[in-house]
């Protein structure tokens, strides 16, 4: 493995854990104890968590992963796949860039949807219902690839 790849796969191993520990803690506890708060509560409980989310440092974490992995993929590629660490490489890069594609086309506009409703309003009940429930599923898609996207990387670490 070309040494220079040590630390980027490094960065994409941590970058990858961190935000599948995020996407882990929805998955595992943050949506069901939303989901046992009364309706308008949940709903109103987690437009605030949308809103507050796009911090720089998660925003850091989940874009700047995205572009370590990119970077990591295109020069594993481009050096050939002539070894196994490369493979796991790529794989991992591309189980991290599928999170984020979900989270950019699924996740992001119903969010956007949830901010749109009235927790108070006669329909937003099962409104939560819906959203709690696809969207907790498809976070358990992202959770896994990232988590397994770390692993990959740390693999490749020990095969280089």
């Amino acid at each position: 493995m070309d040494r220079s790849l040590v630390p980027l796969t490094a960065v994409s191993a941590v970058g990858s854990g961190v935000v599948g520990g995020v996407f882990f803690a929805f998955s595992v506890f943050v949506m069901t104890a939303l989901s046992r708060r009364p309706k308008p509560q949940g709903i109103a409980a987690m437009q605030e968590v949308n809103r507050a989310a796009p911090t720089p440092w998660f925003m850091a974490a989940l874009f700047g992963t995205a572009l370590t992995c990119l970077a990591l993929a295109v020069a594993s590629l481009a050096d050939g796949m002539d070894d196994a660490a490369a493979w796991y490489r790529v794989a991992g890069s591309a189980l991290y860039l599928v999170a984020v594609v979900l989270t950019i086309v699924y996740h992001v506009p119903r969010n956007d949807a949830l901010d749109a409703v009235d927790p108070g309003a006669a329909g937003a009940p099962a409104d939560w219902d819906r959203y709690v429930s696809a969207w907790t599923a498809w976070n358990h898609v992202r959770t896994v690839a990232c988590i397994a996207a770390a692993a990959l990387f740390t693999i490749a670490q020990r095969v280089a």
